[in-house]
């Protein structure tokens, strides 16, 4: 496979730079990935498109104000994207600056907030806050919502609740897992007295979810890696909805991701861990049998992912019509729901 087999034209107005008005008022394309048909809906509708005994699973993880600004000791400015909480003050993360910081410099960042470079770890800098007892707290004091780069403007207030979804839990996310963003407290209530199952697991977006793929081969891509946890109950909720013959629901690719990562062994396990699995098409699915998913970015691995669980013909077919009928791309867009082909 090429990366020009994953691209595909999107007219920049199609790229929302803003959330719906409500939540579930977005709206959502529905693909059979066996039949392929098409079908135009609202997000309020999936209460009716899944039924008693289902599982659907959701990402409880919880975007951190991960970007910080301010200067080096020698003056030039600086802007730092936390990529992951290591602990002991320490973080990685990615700098953009006019010159490579060094190793033992400082960076005086905004709100007072000072950190030492401990030195580089392959594309990222290790740093360490001084006079810092909880990171998270840190961050949430002095830093700003991590808004993706096509959204044209820097973080407002109302970002800080809306590039969130309303079950975050753990802190340690630098972007959202956007598929969430589309659930509010009564849709999940709805979902929850039809007798769906709603279970959640962690796993955190780095900010490699927005690196490009810079090789044509796609096979060449190395995968950027984010940790997981699956909890003992959730695995066993998807065994009691597999063995009724019922359907497993990822809420986004970062859910599903963890789910096929946990069953890389055949059997779906509890636990965490590291993840750098890359998927695309040709993969055999394991766990999940329906996707909910936002639009994505052309030659993305998630566009690649997307393209495995539901044909390669049908997600071209899929976003054609989405461009034709001006659906509202990427992490503030409308969503889809993906029958596994």
């Amino acid at each position: 496979m090429r990366l020009s087999d994953f691209d595909y034209d999107l007219p920049p107005e199609l790229i929302a730079q803003s959330p719906a008005n409500e939540r579930q008022g977005s709206r959502l394309l529905h693909l059979d990935g066996r039949s392929g048909e098409l079908t135009d809906r609202h997000f309020r509708d999936l209460p009716e498109l899944v039924a008693a005994g289902d599982v659907v699973v959701l990402n409880d993880t919880r975007v951190i104000k991960a970007r910080l600004s301010g200067h080096k000791e020698s003056g030039g400015s600086i802007e730092v994207l936390i990529e992951r909480v290591l602990g002991d003050a320490r973080v990685l993360a990615q700098i953009r600056a006019s010159k490579t910081p060094r190793t033992g410099s400082k960076l005086v960042l905004q709100h007072d907030v000072t950190a030492q470079v401990l030195g580089r770890v392959n594309e990222f800098y290790e740093l360490r806050f001084l006079d810092c007892d909880d990171v998270f707290a840190l961050l949430e004091r002095a830093g700003s919502v991590p808004l993706p780069p096509y959204i044209a403007h820097p973080a407002q207030h109302d970002d800080n609740a809306r590039y969130q979804t309303v079950y975050a839990k753990t802190p340690g996310a630098v972007a959202a897992p956007t598929a969430g963003l589309h659930f509010d407290t009564a849709l999940l209530g709805d979902l929850a007295a039809r007798g769906v199952n709603l279970v959640y697991l962690t796993l955190h977006v780095g900010a490699g979810t927005f690196q490009p793929v810079r090789v044509d081969d796609v096979s060449e891509h190395v995968m950027h890696a984010e940790w997981y946890s699956l909890p003992k109950h959730a695995v066993d909720a998807i065994a009691a909805a597999r063995s009724a013959g019922k359907r497993v629901i990822a809420v986004g690719t970062t859910s599903l991701r963890a789910l096929e990562s946990a069953a890389g062994n055949g059997e779906l396990k509890a636990g965490s861990a590291e993840t750098r699995l890359f998927i695309v098409p040709g993969y055999q699915f394991r766990v999940v049998d329906r996707l909910i998913t936002n639009f994505h970015l052309p030659r993305s691995t998630l566009l690649m992912l997307v393209a495995a669980f539901g044909g390669m013909d049908n997600i071209r077919r899929a976003y054609r019509h989405a461009v034709e009928q001006r659906y509202r791309f990427f992490s503030y867009g409308d969503a889809m729901l993906i029958e596994k082909r």
